[in-house]
């Protein structure tokens, strides 16, 4: 599911490849995930949810 899908680190990170913090992956829905374990859990939210959360950060 996570494999063919391309992951942006967040610009909070510093965005080097050595530093972690979280990614997205932005598709018909949002992943989001731990880099530091890329292979580990992702919480999913639909588009719709995304962008009320994106919304409500502000």
């Amino acid at each position: 599911m996570t494999g063919e899908r391309t992951w942006r680190k967040s610009t909070y990170s510093g965005g080097t490849t050595d530093s972690d913090c979280v990614e997205v992956s932005l598709a018909h829905d949002a992943l989001v995930r731990d880099s530091k374990n890329a292979s580990g859990d992702v919480l999913a939210f639909s588009a719709p949810a995304w962008r009320s959360l994106l919304s409500w950060l502000g």
